[in-house]
């Protein structure tokens, strides 16, 4: 597994290939894209199972401000994540890709949220994409969700759990996601009318009983992408499919992947 780190925008940004044998066979790549409060240990092990089982090369990486990469040094701003698929991710995958590679993005809660962004703004260069608990607007469960997490965070020990993946970068990492989250301003961010430019395959993964967010995420997907789009809600479920039900949800991405 190769890792390292690179520089964009002045920030170093920290990445690991899984299973980069694989490009003598394949342009596709993988691209996973972590959640809120993610990193790359926090995958845990679902990104190396998924390349295995596709034989199929992964990158996975800690977003600035996340985990190994550079802590974030300013506020975030209420387009944090438009900001980061417009000026990061095409920079990452420029210096870490090569040119003819086949993207297929995955990506969770806010990296699901990135990955749509993405597509829409670089539909040429994007194969496909995966969401799982993607956000395209702030719902009442979201906000609820959010700020549920600062008392957990301070007082339950999240904070210690979380300095394990994230060290010196753990509080400005939660409160870069938590305060803008709950910043009453946000319930109007809405990326919705991003959706009619993405033009690849699409699949997307929700628990029924998601706690940050309810089946209307879905909805809006299939009636707004005008591109393939597969559904799939996942019964008895929460906010982290690849985890509650890894090997139905690993069993879909494959059978999804395999079928592009």
């Amino acid at each position: 597994m190769n890792s390292g780190f690179i520089k964009v925008n002045n920030k170093n940004i920290f990445y690991k290939f899984i299973n980069s044998e694989f490009f003598d066979n394949t342009d596709d790549v993988l691209i996973f894209l972590h959640e809120g409060l993610g990193s790359i240990g926090q995958w845990k092990e679902f990104p190396q199972k998924l390349s295995d089982n596709l034989k199929i090369p992964a990158l996975v990486y800690d977003r600035y401000g996340y985990g190994k990469s550079d802590g974030v040094s300013e506020s975030r701003t209420l387009n944090y994540l438009e900001e980061d698929a417009e000026n990061f991710m095409p920079q990452i995958f420029n210096k870490l890709l090569k040119p003819n590679s086949k993207k297929i993005l995955i990506g969770h809660s806010d990296g699901g949220s990135l990955a749509i962004l993405y597509a829409a703004m670089f539909p040429n260069d994007t194969k496909a994409i995966i969401t799982e608990a993607a956000h395209l607007f702030v719902e009442e469960i979201t906000y609820n969700g959010v700020k549920k997490m600062y008392g957990i965070f301070y007082e339950k020990n999240l904070k210690k759990r979380f300095e394990k993946y994230h060290g010196e970068n753990t509080v400005s990492m939660f409160h870069g996601w938590h305060d803008v989250w709950t910043n009453p301003n946000y319930f109007s961010w809405n990326i919705e009318k991003y959706l009619k430019l993405i033009q690849c395959p699409v699949l997307a993964i929700q628990g029924d009983k998601d706690e940050y967010g309810t089946l209307k995420q879905l909805e809006s997907l299939k009636n707004n992408i005008k591109s393939p789009c597969q559904i799939e809600i996942i019964k008895d479920c929460g906010h982290i499919p690849h985890f509650e039900a890894e090997k139905e949800v690993k069993n879909i991405m494959t059978n999804f992947i395999m079928n592009l």
